[in-house]
C-alpha cells in the first residue's frame, strides 16, 4: 500500500454585502450546512476548480456572484476513522484552497433566489447564514479548519 495523501480541493465562500455567507445543507446528513466544495481535476487550476465546483454544486456563475479573493496556501484536515476507511487511494483527508466570492450588488435578493439550485446529490437546500453560527453547524472534523480559513478570508 502507498503513502497516505491528501486530496487537493476547493472551498467557495460566497458572501453578501451585509456579511452572511451562502450555506448549503448537506443532502447526506440533514441539519449539517457547509460550503461548496469539492476536488481539482487533474491539470486544473485551484481558481478554475471553484468556479467550476460552486457552478456544479449551487447554479452560480460570474453572472451572479464575483471572485474577490482567496488565500495562497492549503487549509488542511484529516477525516475520521469512519470516512478514512470509506475513501480509495489510501487518502486520509484534504487539503483546500479556499476562495471569497461576492455578490453581484445589481442582483436583488429575489433575482438571487431565482438563480442558485442547489444540485440536489450533495446539498438539498441553502440559506444565509452569519459565519460563525455556520461553523458551530459544519460537521465537528471539519470545524477547525473553517474556523481558520474564515479568520484569514474574511475581513
Amino acid at each position: 500500500m502507498g503513502a497516505a495523501t491528501f486530496r487537493a480541493g476547493v472551498v467557495a465562500v460566497v458572501r453578501r454585502e451585509d456579511g452572511l455567507v451562502l450555506a448549503l445543507e448537506r443532502a447526506d446528513n440533514r441539519g449539517a450546512w457547509q460550503f461548496p466544495q469539492g476536488g481539482i481535476d487533474e491539470g486544473e487550476h485551484p481558481t478554475d476548480a471553484a468556479w467550476r465546483e460552486l457552478a456544479e454544486e449551487t447554479g452560480l456563475d460570474g453572472t451572479t456572484v464575483r471572485l474577490v479573493s482567496g488565500l495562497h496556501d492549503w487549509i488542511a484536515y484529516e477525516w475520521p476513522a469512519d470516512v478514512i476507511v470509506r475513501q480509495k487511494h489510501g487518502r486520509i483527508g484534504q487539503v483546500q484552497r479556499w476562495f471569497l466570492f461576492g455578490v453581484d450588488p445589481s442582483l436583488d435578493e429575489n433575482e438571487f433566489a431565482a438563480r442558485i439550485h442547489p444540485d440536489g446529490r450533495e446539498f438539498v437546500d441553502w440559506r444565509w447564514m452569519d459565519p460563525h453560527r455556520l461553523v458551530d453547524g459544519v460537521v465537528e472534523w471539519r470545524r477547525s479548519a473553517y474556523a481558520r480559513a474564515l479568520t484569514r478570508l474574511l475581513p
